[in-house]
């Protein structure tokens, strides 16, 4: 089959390997489309921290895909059967585990992380993610594309859980890439009054402005915090996720909170400055409650394959472009790019199908 390995930063190559072998608890996948993320972009820049020095190692954790092949001792799935999958599983026994947030487990492992994942025609799904219920049957007639966000949806979802935001709220999203779009989205469909996104990318929010953002600010352009006032009527907003990885921004939402404001820390700052000025009076005073999220859960997943499948939200205008796995080079400088929301891989196609506008 063939593969996309990383074998050091910026060395990603594209070379044939046997089809995995797989044990008696374990799935053989054959993938349909698996997404390209903001983790992938830092794997292969050699940023992230379970692509140690001299890692030789398959990428890729957003994946649908049919089954080729069940283990003997798998039960309750069979060849031919399309999945998603939830990609993260926990040790099965820690705290954590035990009550359903595999995602916080101290030994975590997914595939694409720590074993080798979806960048191929081919994946191996390990015992583990099948016994915690990672394997989530999905309808063949659903786009392939759009059931591979399940996963980052599902982090969309674990994000705006702890804000409560219901009808009548007034919400901000800083940051217009796919996640923050996603947020955009989930945010109308919970009823948000209004939902206000703010970036430094034009394009970005003219994308967002499209899907349905009340309101697309350009913060080099426009005073963000007039901004909010004018749309809630000098109260500011009542729910706020952070889904950049910006200092400036994790600061700002603290004053751009209302009384009994809810903020969701969902973008990691870089490892080398991981630390903010954080005014913690206005913590006290305005009775703001800080949340942050990582990742998700399976119970996330499940969830998010629901929504997506039941066309509760559309997700299919995220999709920026679709490739080839043999384009796999395209594609990331694709997702590098500041004009695409989510590109996908899809082994099978046979040319490039993008739409960016």
């Amino acid at each position: 089959m063939w593969a996309a390995v990383y074998y050091g930063p910026n060395d990603l190559r594209l070379e044939e390997r046997p089809l995995p072998s797989i044990g008696p608890d374990d799935v053989l996948l054959k993938v349909v489309s698996t997404g390209i993320c903001g983790t992938d972009l830092r794997i292969l820049h050699g940023e992230h921290r379970k692509y140690p020095v001299g890692t030789v190692r398959v990428p890729g954790h957003e994946v649908v895909g049919d089954i080729v092949e069940v283990g003997a001792e798998v039960v309750g799935h069979h060849v031919g059967q399309r999945v998603v999958i939830a990609p993260n599983f926990g040790c099965g026994h820690c705290r954590q585990c035990v009550s359903g947030h595999n995602n916080r487990c101290a030994n975590y492992g997914a595939i694409g992380i720590n074993m080798d994942g979806s960048f191929a025609e081919y994946v191996r799904i390990p015992g583990p993610i099948i016994a915690q219920g990672g394997l989530i049957p999905v309808d063949s007639w659903l786009d392939p594309a759009v059931v591979a966000l399940v996963e980052p949806f599902a982090c969309v979802l674990r994000g705006q859980h702890p804000l409560h935001i219901t009808p009548g709220d007034v919400v901000l999203v800083m940051g217009a890439g796919p996640i923050g779009t996603m947020h955009v989205l989930l945010a109308r469909l919970r009823g948000a009054k209004r939902v206000i996104v703010s970036d430094l990318v034009s394009s970005r929010l003219q994308q967002v402005a499209a899907l349905g953002a009340d309101r697309a600010v350009n913060i080099a352009e426009e005073d963000l915090a007039a901004v909010v006032m004018e749309e809630s009527n000098g109260e500011g907003a009542d729910a706020i996720i952070v889904a950049t990885a910006a200092h400036q921004a994790q600061e700002e939402a603290l004053s751009l909170a209302a009384i009994g404001g809810r903020i969701n820390y969902f973008g990691g700052l870089p490892k080398d400055r991981p630390t903010v000025t954080f005014n913690s009076n206005l913590v006290h005073y305005k009775e703001l409650l800080v949340t942050g999220t990582t990742a998700c859960s399976t119970a996330d997943c499940w969830r998010a394959a629901e929504i997506i499948g039941s066309g509760r939200i559309n997700l299919e205008k995220l999709v920026s472009g679709r490739y080839p796995l043999q384009d796999i080079h395209a594609a990331f400088a694709a997702a590098e790019g500041k004009n695409a929301l989510k590109i996908v891989i899809q082994p099978d196609l046979a040319a490039p199908q993008e739409h960016i506008e």
